[in-house]
């Protein structure tokens, strides 16, 4: 069968070519083609990748206004190029702000679509959900309490495990010691907090400065921010200045693997830092009148996907607008070595993974996608 896959940042490359490998697992005879990056391209064949995710990136209102005239374009380049290719499936890998409007498309002109990894409509922009059951033939996903939710909304979802727990069990087995970590960076014996700012600008520039605050209530640890290669060491260092907090880049797992606590921004980091066991406190900081519209505008109780997982407060989450460390230091205090909280918030990450489910949920999902797909062959 043909399969016409669509990703457009890194996270979905990522899920996008282990996807692919398990479908060639359980289809040998697939044939692909997609919109992705270098992983996908590697697990799929390069020849095989229409356009990368580096020329379709756009975050941020302020990026997508100005790069209007060139999305209009890439929808169009892509709409063309699937109808070329006549696949027997399209799967959008999440990326909603194109991938919804492909479906729609794809629904008008009869191809048979799967959404794989749905866009968080459970927090906000639930107007989505409509277009996902409107256009979407087969919805998969991957966070279980999304299985209580989108049921609620006329979506009957298809959970096979989290695709995160391959990857990183992909990378346990390389990632250094701590003190080969140590070693590497020419660090001093102290513990290691991790620190996971975001991955955007913005993210940097609200939550470091915190931080760094936090950091100066520390002497007895060292602080090593976990940076991204897309943004300028630079933005990171104007925050960090005279903290002593240490940089590292596209080493988020290896600082974790190190590291005797975290402190995190919202988003997938929350899960990938539990998954690889390293206790954590969950801080965001934000404009003072979305700390006060939250109740109201967010449309589920927690930010950490830990805590929507599990379905209570396993993580803190100190959600601010101002520079205070008060919240933040005592919950960071009673999780390092020592701290009260410590035991019991390893046991929930414990039932975390359970809760998630094992390595090979790539390989589930596609082997279900191929099922699907030849379901009525049978019938």
């Amino acid at each position: 069968m043909k399969y016409y896959l669509i990703a457009g940042e890194p996270s979905g490359d990522l899920h996008g070519s282990n996807l692919i490998k398990g479908l060639l697992k359980a289809d040998p005879e697939a044939r692909l083609r997609f919109w992705g990056g270098d992983l996908m391209a590697a697990a799929g064949g390069e020849a095989n990748l229409a356009k990368h995710y580096r020329e379709t990136s756009f975050f941020g209102i302020v990026q997508v206004l100005k790069n209007l005239r060139t999305i209009k374009r890439q929808m169009r380049e892509c709409r063309a190029d699937v109808a070329a290719f006549a696949p027997d499936v399209l799967i959008l890998v999440d990326y909603p702000g194109f991938n919804i409007k492909m479906a729609r498309w794809a629904k008008e002109h009869g191809i048979r679509t799967f959404y794989y990894i749905a866009p968080k409509v459970w927090a906000w922009r639930e107007w989505r959900v409509k277009a996902i059951r409107r256009y979407v033939d087969r919805l998969f996903v991957i966070f279980p309490f999304e299985c209580g939710y989108f049921p609620r909304h006329g979506v009957e979802p298809i959970f096979e495990g989290n695709p995160l727990v391959d990857a990183i069990e992909a990378r346990r087995t390389s990632l250094p010691s701590p003190d080969e970590f140590r070693r590497r960076h020419g660090l001093d014996r102290r513990p290691i907090i991790a620190l996971l700012a975001g991955s955007r600008r913005g993210e940097i520039r609200d939550n470091l400065p915190l931080m760094a605050d936090l950091s100066r209530k520390f002497p007895e640890h060292q602080f090593v921010v976990a940076g991204v290669a897309w943004l300028d060491r630079a933005l990171y260092e104007q925050y960090m200045a005279g903290s002593g907090i240490r940089y590292v880049c596209d080493q988020t797992y290896e600082t974790l693997a190190a590291a005797e606590a975290a402190v995190v921004t919202s988003g997938t980091a929350t899960l990938e830092t539990a998954l690889l066991g390293i206790p954590e406190v969950v801080v965001y900081r934000t404009l003072w009148f979305q700390v006060r519209l939250r109740p109201y505008v967010l449309k589920v109780p927690w930010v950490s996907l830990v805590n929507l997982n599990l379905g209570r407060e396993a993580v803190a989450e100190v959600i601010q607008s101002d520079l205070d460390t008060t919240r933040a230091e005592r919950e960071l205090r009673a999780i390092v070595a020592g701290g009260e909280k410590r035991g019991r918030m390893l046991a929930d990450f414990a039932e975390l993974r359970t809760v998630i489910g094992g390595p090979g949920a790539s390989d589930r999902f596609a082997a279900r996608m191929v099922a699907e797909l030849r379901a009525p062959e049978t019938k």
